[in-house]
């Protein structure tokens, strides 16, 4: 079992900036791929960044540019910089981890913290 505590997030101006944060607990040996996620009202959940536990990263065309994944493995937290915010990267961020056990991914979530951008 693996457990993920978000922080961070909250409201800011279009072109402003924010971090968030995940630390995760419990079974973290097994971790492999870290992410974050992302659930805007009527939308479905997307993948915004991912990171392996090497630190080879993927992005969302999106937030290409804008974004920025970085993983600390011995504190088992991921993080997720935002800059450049635009209003259509208003959602719910959701935090999630892979552990991979006898031939099965198990993926793990986090609570979800708001992100609010205004215009």
């Amino acid at each position: 079992q693996v457990q993920l505590v978000e922080s961070g997030g909250g409201l800011v101006q279009a072109g402003g900036s924010l971090g968030l944060s995940c630390a995760a607990s419990g079974s973290t040996a097994r971790i492999s791929q870290m992410g974050w996620y992302r659930q805007a009202p009527g939308k479905q959940r997307e993948l915004v960044a991912d990171i392996s536990s090497a630190g080879s990263t993927n992005y969302v065309d999106s937030v290409k540019g804008r974004f920025t994944i970085s993983r600390d493995n011995a504190k088992n937290t991921v993080y997720l910089q935002m800059n450049c915010l635009k209003p259509d990267d208003t959602a719910v961020y959701y935090c999630s981890a892979r552990v991979p056990w006898a031939g099965t991914d198990y993926d793990y979530w986090g609570q979800g913290t708001q992100v609010t951008v205004s215009s």
